[in-house]
């Protein structure tokens, strides 16, 4: 098996950036784009552990505000082979002094295209 194949490699870039912007963006068309629409995707977030793709839209619909912002650390993008990839993320929040978020990812490559089978996203009180 080829790990971080370099075309792999950017391809999972691509959607984790597109992510990210829509994040930022809250645009949930996009948002759920990226998950892969099945029972069996899983999401646990700050307060929430959603299970199927149904709850995670559930829960994206209901979210209010506008815009996110953050300050990203460190992002690692793994692939594994051609079809499996986790990205890896840390970032402190703007709306969460002295915290830092965590943000872990597993992508596969669906038909039609990479999407999100499963997520984690929590804080903790920075270290630093």
């Amino acid at each position: 098996m080829e790990i971080n194949n370099p075309e792999t490699v950017r391809e999972v870039e691509e959607a984790f950036e597109r992510y990210e912007i829509a994040l930022m963006d809250n645009n949930v068309t996009v948002l759920d784009d990226s998950f892969w629409n099945n029972p069996r995707t899983i999401r646990y977030g700050g307060a929430e552990n959603l299970y199927g793709y149904a709850a995670i839209q559930k829960f994206r619909a209901a979210r209010t505000g506008g815009r996110f912002t953050r300050r990203i650390d460190r992002l690692v993008i793994t692939t594994y082979g051609k079809d499996f990839a986790t990205a890896s993320l840390h970032h402190h929040p703007a709306n969460a002094p002295g915290k830092v978020g965590r943000q872990m990812q597993t992508w596969v490559k669906m038909p039609d295209g990479w999407r999100i089978v499963a997520a984690h996203v929590s804080t903790i009180d920075d270290p630093d």
